[in-house]
């Protein structure tokens, strides 16, 4: 099995261009794994954003964080 890297974007139809370099030496059928470089969003598309949180009067203790 030979693999090839590239970069590519999936048109609206679903088709992905595989590069004319490695066309030309696929003959036989090929196994496909998708990849995204989306990193931010998670299983459900939602983006994280920051919080804020009040601390003021909030006692912490280490020992205890640590036990859990």
């Amino acid at each position: 099995m030979q693999a090839y890297e590239f970069s590519s974007v999936i048109e609206n139809d679903g088709i992905i261009h595989i590069p004319l370099q490695y066309l030309q030496n696929i003959s036989s059928p090929v196994k496909v794994i998708l990849l995204t470089d989306n990193q931010t969003q998670n299983k459900t598309g939602k983006i994280f954003s920051a919080i804020k949180l009040k601390t003021k009067g909030f006692k912490f203790d280490r020992d205890v964080a640590n036990e859990r």
